[in-house]
């Protein structure tokens, strides 16, 4: 369970490299025209990465608390005890830190299509660094259980029972948050603000949506391209206020025919 635990640490300090460096590309870069959305997923593609790493780390602890399980080792109980709460106390300070806050960017750009505001807010870049340090503290507690019981009820088959159960705990986090930042990567679309918009586009039958795209660009910020068929008179920029004024949209293009 202890070795798992450490193993696990070593993929944590690597998860918070990625994620640092993350948000300096992101901020670096983020007036950078070649990026037509902006940097706001890059923390997303850095969430990925730790969550690939993070599924992988736990099909190797499950892997070799396999063969422990069957094949049981010499465990030196007190050491390893002393070093799993020293982990612990480790993981603890660290999510206390994380939970403080997230990091963002805000720029701004506005001409009679186009609306470029993208807010403070979470994101899954800080989450898969903060879920990192989750799973490393729960590694840490069911470590110390299982030298413990080891220990002083000679249980020393529960070392590597708590080693698959860290790993399917640890797989679940990661397997939230890969689904989580994919959805962002591949541009799902946010078919409760789609509804929104098109509502609004529709809302005093002088317009019908023809085609309409919403989907995230960053976190807690939204793109959307409107295509309507509308009456005489109706412009782009009427469609475009009566859509901002309900809707905080960072990128909106609307196209009017």
């Amino acid at each position: 369970a202890l070795l798992a635990d450490g193993f696990h640490m070593a993929t944590h300090a690597g998860a918070l490299s990625i994620a640092a460096f993350a948000y300096a590309y992101a901020r670096k870069h983020a007036h950078n025209p070649a990026y037509s959305f902006g940097t706001g997923k890059v923390g997303d593609l850095a969430g990925f990465a730790s969550a690939m790493a993070l599924g992988l780390v736990a099909l190797a602890i499950a892997s070799e608390s396999a063969v422990r399980l069957f094949q049981p080792t010499q465990v030196a109980f007190s050491e390893a005890t002393v070093v799993a709460v020293i982990g612990l106390l480790v993981n603890i300070a660290s999510a206390l830190l994380l939970m403080g806050g997230a990091h963002g960017h805000h720029h701004g750009h506005h001409d009679d299509h186009h609306r470029h505001d993208h807010p403070h807010g979470h994101d899954n870049n800080l989450r898969s660094a903060y879920f990192h340090v989750l799973a490393d503290a729960l590694t840490s507690v069911l470590a110390i259980g299982a030298l413990l019981t080891g220990r002083y009820l000679g249980w020393v088959w529960m070392d590597p029972l708590m080693g698959i159960v860290g790993a399917l705990v640890i797989a679940r986090w990661a397997w939230g948050l890969m689904r989580d930042t994919s959805a962002m990567l591949l541009d799902r679309s946010d078919e409760a603000l789609a509804g929104k918009v098109r509502a609004l586009v529709e809302a005093q039958g002088d317009a019908r949506v023809a085609d309409l795209h919403v989907w995230r660009v960053g976190p807690q910020a939204h793109a959307a391209i409107v295509s309507a068929v509308a009456q005489p008179g109706v412009t782009g920029e009427s469609l475009r206020v009566r859509i901002t004024g309900e809707c905080r949209l960072a990128h909106l293009t609307v196209e009017v025919r």
